[in-house]
């Protein structure tokens, strides 16, 4: 489906026709440019401007555009994909690049601000199934909102969602319209993970620090019921905790080494690659790289503190991460088992990660838009979906 949307298309013409626009100078400007947090000196070698990786030339195909806001993507058995749109719809994209008209059965969102249908996630047997779960910023009354999960089954003719329930919902609430998190990821072990956002005003963003909230944290929860299966290791936690002293996290995946690996937004500078474990304090907003957006320094100016933990890796100038995934696919052999991240500074992030630690760093279609959600297509292509007011859905494959 083509839509006469002349910049996003004049854009995405000329990445399919060059294969690659950024050069191998552009390349080299992302760990040359000055941090914001000034003086600031990371806890080990390698935590933040590793060794910056060869670009490579890179096919891209538009498969469908036109779509408002989409934010997440979930691949079906038959090659179709699932979409969210920020302001409350979910679409079906045919493997021809068909668009489908917006799903009815979905409970009301809030699509103000940073709100709206987040993620969505498919069962395993979703063939038999037709189970799904998505995450949303549920209205709460007087403008207070907060991020909740739900799930029903796709109906046989896609056009529905049937049997829609929320299962779990972030408390508190707030009048907020930021900072949602909220990536789905299933751990392989019967858990749902969600990541969790601190809703960013300066009221709120302490209870990131608060174990009796969900706010700012990652919890773990039965996907079918809601009910708490976290580790928080701390008595007078809510069970459904993991981990917490998150700022907003909006990239989450399993990785290799069957851990959740998640990436958080920083402040100005700061953006944040963590290997979350059970019962651990990640510091915000007590500890981290970034400053305020003024200029000034986050609380007391902490990168370091007895209690919390270092992420793996951070950036300063930030990259605006969205969702990460690591590859696992036929198509990009030499990129096996590297972490993915969709950049909404304009890029893929490429990582290479060995023993638990980032060895190399590569962005790739630098200035391709605001890049929210990034997976592995079945076939190996890389699918995108730009965070865009006329947003698409690109294929990316190898070059020549």
């Amino acid at each position: 489906m083509s839509l006469p949307f002349p910049r996003i298309a004049a854009r995405l013409t000329a990445f399919a026709a060059t294969g690659l626009i950024a050069s191998a100078a552009a390349a080299q400007d992302f760990n040359a440019a000055p941090p914001h947090g000034q003086g600031q000196s990371p806890a080990f070698e390698g935590q933040t401007r590793a060794p910056v990786l060869p670009d490579r030339a890179l096919n891209t195909a538009p498969v469908v555009q036109g779509l408002e806001h989409p934010w997440g993507m979930a691949e079906l058995p038959d090659g179709s994909w699932l979409v969210t749109e920020r302001p409350g719809r979910m679409r079906l994209v045919g493997a021809d690049g068909s668009l489908s008209e917006p799903l009815s059965g979905l409970p009301e969102v809030d699509g103000r601000g940073q709100g709206g249908l987040l993620d969505v996630v498919i069962a395993d047997d979703f063939a038999q199934t037709r189970q799904l779960w998505w995450s949303f910023a549920e209205p709460r009354g007087g403008r207070q909102n907060a991020t909740a999960v739900a799930t029903g089954t796709l109906s046989a003719d896609g056009s529905a969602i049937e049997g829609a329930r929320v299962i779990w919902q972030q408390q508190p609430a707030w009048a907020s319209d930021k900072h949602f998190g909220s990536r789905l990821v299933f751990d392989g072990a019967g858990g749902l993970f969600v990541t969790l956002g601190e809703r960013s005003v300066t009221d709120a963003r302490g209870l990131a620090q608060n174990v009796t909230t969900t706010i700012g944290k990652v919890v773990r929860i039965d996907p079918e019921s809601g009910a708490a299966m976290g580790d928080p290791g701390v008595a007078e936690a809510l069970p459904e905790i993991w981990s917490w002293g998150h700022r907003n996290i909006q990239g989450a995946a399993m990785g290799p080494d069957g851990a959740l690996w998640t990436i958080e937004h920083g402040p100005r500078g700061g953006d944040e690659l963590n290997r979350p474990q059970a019962g651990r304090n990640y510091g915000w907003p007590l500890v981290t790289y970034g400053v305020e957006y003024s200029g000034a320094a986050v609380g007391e100016g902490v990168t370091q503190m007895e209690g919390t933990e270092q992420p793996v890796y951070y950036w300063d100038p930030v990259i605006a991460p969205g969702d990460m995934v690591f590859y696992d696919g036929a198509m990009f052999a030499d990129w096996q088992g590297d972490a993915l991240i969709a950049g909404l500074a304009g890029a893929i992030v490429r990582l290479e990660i060995a023993d638990g630690r980032v060895t190399g760093e590569a962005r790739h279609l630098q200035g391709i838009g605001r890049v929210r959600d990034v997976e592995v297509a079945s076939d190996g292509a890389i699918m995108l979906l730009t965070d865009e007011r006329n947003g698409a859905m690109i294929r990316v494959t190898p070059g020549d």
